[in-house]
């Protein structure tokens, strides 16, 4: 299973740039997010950044993977999970736009 990584962008060099993650540095294509700057957060997949991505988003998914892995050492403890999703712990599900738009004009058809 692959997984796209937040990094930040510290250095742009024509259509690729230095990008930065856990004390980690790759050089990463810019051609699908030519408009990153130094500063910015982009999802970075296979080496490619495929889209930007706000301060916030980056800490929750770099907060998630870190508690997946946690999981997967076998260290979690009991608030791990409310920790690592915390934008999910809490509440209800909701479904995205695409959806909830399909789910209400089913409703209205029956």
């Amino acid at each position: 299973m692959c997984l796209g990584l937040p990094m930040r962008v510290d250095e742009v060099d024509g259509t690729f740039a230095l990008c930065t993650a856990d004390g980690r540095a790759e050089r990463v294509d810019l051609a699908l997010v030519p408009d990153a700057v130094p500063g910015d957060h982009v999802l970075v997949f296979q080496g490619t950044a495929r889209r930007r991505m706000d301060a916030q988003e980056a800490r929750l998914v770099t907060e998630a993977l870190a508690g997946i892995a946690a999981i997967m050492a076998g260290q979690a403890d009991a608030g791990l999970v409310d920790r690592a999703f915390a934008d999910l712990a809490n509440r209800e599900p909701t479904l995205p736009p695409h959806l909830a738009a399909a789910f209400a004009a089913g409703r209205k058809e029956a």
